[in-house]
This record gives C-alpha cells, structure tokens and sequence, in this order.
C-alpha cells in the first residue's frame, strides 16, 4: 500500500512539473511577443489606407481590449488626432508609400480645428507630389473638409453629396419635466450660459440664438473658405444656398450634379476605385479585382514610433468631460490627470510642460483641482504653455488659464466664461401619485435640497450665492490670467462662446497655431532648441497584455478588406439626426449624475460629430421600437 501512494506522488509530483514547465513556456513565448515592435522591415510598398470609420479625436476613450478582439467594445472607432497628422506627414517623404487612400464612408467626423489639422496635413502630402485619392458613397461635410485637398475625389455615382452646414434642432424638456411634475431648480450666471435653458424653458432665448448664430456663421465661413482654396473651380455655392433647385434641375442625379459642378472628380463604384488605386500601389494577381497593396494605418503608425531623444517637454492632455475622480472612457477626471502631471514633476525630468485641452467643461471644482495641479509645474520654474484643440470652453477655459501663454486655432471654439448648477426635485411627480412628503426640520436647510418635498427659499439663496461666487472665482481667474480688468472679463463672459480668431481680438487666446507650435514655445521658454527635444505624453500607458490583444485586433482590422454598408446621402442624414436624439437623451442622463456646480458649453456639443455613448444608444433604440419607428 505504501509502495502504492508513493508511485502516485510521484504521478503528482511529474503532473505538477509538466504543467510549470508548460506554464513557463507558454509565459515565456507570451513575453517575447509583447516585447517584439513592429519595424520597418513589417511594411511593405503599397497604399496607406486611412479607412477612417469613427471620429478623430484628441484622445480616444479607453476600451477594454478583450471587448475589441469579441466586437463588442463599447466606443466606436475613434482616431488619435496627432497619429492621423504624424502618419500623413511622414507618408509624403516615404518611397514605400506610393499613394494615400482616404476611404470616409462611415466618417464620423470631428470639431473643426481637427479636422482643418488633417485637412493640412493631407494638402502636405499632395504638395509632396504624392498622389491623394479619396472615395466616398456621399460626403458629410466633415468627410468633405478632407477630401477636398486630394488630388482625385471619386464618389458612387448612386448617391451624391449635399452639404448641410453647422446648425439643427435642440430639443427642450421643459414641457416634459411640466407634465411629469418635475421641477427643475436652475442656478446660474451668464446671460448666454444656454445650458440649462432645454429645462426651465420649451424654445431657445433669444440670447442663445444670437450666440449660436455668430458662432455658426464664423465656423460655416470658414468651412466654405477653406473648401474654395483646396478645389477653386468647384461651383458649390449653388448646392449651399438653393440645393432644392440643384436636384430638381438635375432630376433628382445629385451625383451627376456634383461632377458638374467640380465637386468630385469621378464617380464610379467601389470596385471601379480599387482598381484604380491599383494602378499606383500594385496588386497581387491571386487576389479579388480591385484589391490593392495596401499598408495598415495602425501598423504604420506603430512602425513609426515618435522620436525619444534630447530634453523632455511634458505634455499633458485634458480631453472630453471634465468630471471629479478618476478618468473614465472618454472624460477627463480631475485625479487621473492631476496625478499624471504631479508625478511627472516628482521625477524632474520634465524642463517645460504643454497642456492640450480638448473640453466643453465639466465640473467646476474639477477644473479648479487640475488647474492647481498644473501650477505645481510653475512652483518648478518650467514654462507652462496651453495648446488649444478643437474646443476650449468653460471648464476647458477654466484649466486653460493656468498657462503662461495660450495658443489656439482660428477654428477652435473656446470662452463659455460662466457657471451654472440644476437640482431636480420630484414633489410635483410624487403629488401626481398620492404620495406627498413630511418631517422634522432642526435648522432653515434640514434635509435640503428636498428631492420628495422640493427646496426652500433659504436653499435656493444659498445654492445661488454660491454659484455667483464660483462666477466671480471664474472672472477673477481669467482677470488675472489675461490681465484684463474683472470686469471686462464679465463683459465678454456671461456665458458666451466665441471662435478661436474672436478670442485672439479680445485677448483670451494669445496666437495662432497648433500642438507643434506650442511645444516649439515651451522649448523656446525653456532656453532649449525644439530640434533637441522630445515630446513626453503625460498620460496612463497600456499594459503590455493591453497592447499585445489591442495589437491582434489592429492587425485583423489593418487585414480585413471589407468595408462599411455604403449609404447614400438620405441614409446618412437619417443616421445623423438619430445619433443627434441619442446624444441628448445622454445630456438627459448626464445632469441626473454629473457634479451639482459644472461649468459646460451647450453649444460645442453639435460641432464635433460626438458620438453618444452605447447606453445612450440603447435607450435610443428602444424608444424608436416603442413607438414602431
């Protein structure tokens, strides 16, 4: 019997040997692969795709890589601005890439100084001599804005593009909440702060939309400026003022009418395209006609890593909601980023610091805590320059005022100088049921705010002091920052957005130029050359595990040559406006669980092709079910 359990521990003991050994193999083989890089060897001569199916952002949301390799992550595509610039400026100088491919039929667009920096970049490589070729099945406007610097725009001759310039419908709740017996407490400051006017009123002030039509009528001018210095010979006046008359006299053929006028080059299909496309970049005889060598705009992008020598320029990137906390998906959460900059600073490498803000705002004591965070970098003597993205407003504005100097685009939206807080209240609803509320009170603010019996005076005061002092914390940050009197501040405050150029007039922007320009004046500020610097990005890196799994769907999606479901121009405006309900249904949910005092822009959201989240999306599509649309 003895004899017996010794053999069997000695079973065990070779089972639990082999299962280590196979366990250190298959760990070790793991680690060679998370450690191996992609180098130039990996790229062969071909076209660099861009298939740009989502938005261009400054920062994509983080996504759980496991959910991207089983297709049910939760963000759609999103594309990082500065790798989208850095991948077209080095594709003009690179003998490998012999064209540019620029598939946008599913674009999801971005705020307008993005898309004029890709837009740029993209006229770079067609300057370069290198040929830029771009298809569409129709364009939105934001898809147009890049297309139009390439040298062939070809589009499916059973769509067509119509242009449909910045502005729409908001929808008011007021009517709503009315009905349900809600009430909306509203505390705020600024005349032209819109954001809580969709709850405390059934249509726009007429504040709001005079701001809302200057700022669209600066943006759309700049829109039409822009697309009639990349194609001077398109006739596309006549499609922005009277397209009704354009189809008509074009029996219904819009895309026969957009190569008429000069606005695409060539219509044909996508298999027409490829072919075409082939004639540049070659392609393998044993593949489908109209196949191409095609280079993976991932995979470029990672062979092409950015460059680490020379002297340190921290930049700190806050982009999307700015919300109390850690970050989470797209936002940008007040601890993450206060940590990122402050333990940069702790190893004192850094010689100059670069904030990118990309906000519509957010809440206000979350935009003071980054604010105080980044002027630790000041009590370090480094020079602190910010580098304004698309958009720059309220508490964008608010952090923004931490810099020595502030650099924006002509396009960027920015300003917003104002504060407002909402506190729903259920009384009117719970009356509705037969349920009404009752309790002791030991002081005037017992209990407050009520949600089951509503606020008292006593509330409502204090609760509207303090936004008026977190107004005038505002005024006298930006009085101090732009050295301007508190009260010019309030005069080109209260709420009111303005484009980048506006800005510069009234000196809450100090120039023009984007992220290169701004890293270019810390190194100046520093005593440093730019040429003997580098970029360090001050933001949480990928696990290798992340990055390996990310890796393997990246390369899958650079492999795959199937494309999106082409839409013509009456799908895709469909498409549009039910993303549109979806992102307001999201504002819905937002004011229940954001911070109480947020200091957020209204108008920005409608500029950038913001995508809703997937719960918003969700609910979207069961209200469209309950009603059978």
């Amino acid at each position: 019997m003895n004899l017996v359990r010794g053999a069997w521990k000695v079973l065990v003991g070779i089972k639990d040997g082999l299962v280590l050994i196979a366990m250190l193999i298959f760990f070790g083989l793991l680690f060679a692969v998370l450690s191996a890089k992609p180098g130039p060897t990996s790229i062969r001569d071909g076209a660099l795709l861009l298939r740009l199916d989502g938005r261009i952002v400054e920062q994509p949301a983080e996504v759980d890589p496991f959910s991207s390799l089983t297709g049910r992550g939760d963000a759609g595509h999103e594309f990082r601005l500065r790798d989208v610039v850095r991948a077209l400026d080095k594709a003009k100088d690179d003998s490998q890439v012999k064209v540019v491919v620029l598939d946008l039929d599913s674009f999801g667009g971005g705020y307008p100084a993005a898309l004029n920096e890709v837009a740029d970049a993209i006229g770079r490589v067609r300057a370069a001599g290198k040929p830029v070729l771009a298809y569409a099945t129709t364009y939105t406007d934001a898809g147009y804005r890049l297309a139009a610097n390439a040298s062939e725009v070809w589009e499916s001759a059973m769509a067509g593009t119509l242009f449909m310039g910045p502005g729409g419908s908001q929808l008011y709740y007021k009517g709503l909440i009315d009905k349900l017996g809600v009430n909306a407490h509203v505390y705020r400051v600024g005349k032209y702060k819109s954001y809580v006017e969709p709850y405390t009123r059934a249509e726009a002030s007429p504040e709001a939309k005079e701001e809302v039509q200057v700022l669209y009528n600066v943006l759309f001018g700049q829109w039409k400026e822009a697309i009639g210095k990349a194609r001077p010979k398109a006739k596309i006046a006549d499609f922005l003022t009277q397209p009704d008359k354009v189809v008509v006299a074009a029996q219904g053929n819009i895309a026969q009418a957009n190569l008429d006028a000069g606005i695409v080059d060539k219509l044909g299909t996508r298999l027409e395209f490829g072919k075409r496309v082939a004639t540049i970049a070659g392609h393998d005889d044993n593949k489908a006609p109209g196949t191409f060598h095609t280079i993976g705009y991932d995979a470029y992008v990672a062979a092409n890593p950015l460059p680490t020598g020379g002297d340190a320029i921290g930049v700190l990137t806050i982009a999307g909601d700015i919300i109390d906390g850690k970050s989470t998906g797209g936002n940008a959460g007040s601890d993450t980023v206060a940590k990122a900059v402050l333990d940069a600073l702790g190893k004192k490498k850094l010689k100059a610091l670069v904030v990118r803000v990309d906000s519509p705002g957010g809440s206000a004591l979350a935009s003071e805590d980054m604010r105080m965070a980044i002027l630790e970098a000041r009590a370090q003597k480094l020079p602190i320059v910010v580098s304004m993205g698309g958009l720059a407003a309220s508490g964008g504005y608010w952090v923004s005022t931490a810099g020595d100097v502030i650099f924006a685009e002509p396009t960027t939206i920015t300003g917003s100088i104002g504060i407002f807080g909402i506190i729903p209240t259920f009384e009117g609803t719970l009356k509705k049921i037969g349920i009404t509320a009752d309790g002791v009170k030991t002081t005037p603010i017992s209990g407050q705010p009520d949600i089951y019996a509503g606020t008292n005076p006593a509330t409502d005061a204090i609760f509207q002091a303090g936004i008026e002092n977190g107004y005038r914390q505002f005024v006298t940050r930006v009085s101090q920052a732009r050295h301007l009197t508190p009260a010019r501040v309030d005069e080109i405050g209260q709420g009111r957005v303005w484009d980048g150029g506006t800005a510069h007039q009234l000196g809450l922007v100090d120039r023009f130029g984007g992220l290169q320009d701004a890293v270019a004046e810390a190194a100046k500020r520093a005593g440093l050359k730019v040429e003997d610097t580098h970029i360090e990005y001050l933001e949480k890196k990928p696990g290798r595990l992340a990055r390996f799994l990310a890796g393997l769907a990246r390369d899958d999606d650079d492999n795959d040559d199937s494309t999106a479901p082409a839409e013509d121009a009456f799908t895709r405006v469909a498409a549009e406006r039910r993303a549109m309900f979806a992102s307001a249904l999201g504002e819905v949910r937002r004011i229940g669980t954001g911070a109480a005092v947020q200091a957020r822009c209204l108008e920005c959201g409608g500029l950038g092709g913001a995508a809703p989240s997937n719960a918003d999306v969700r609910l979207m599509d069961v209200l469209l079910a309950r009603f059978g649309w």
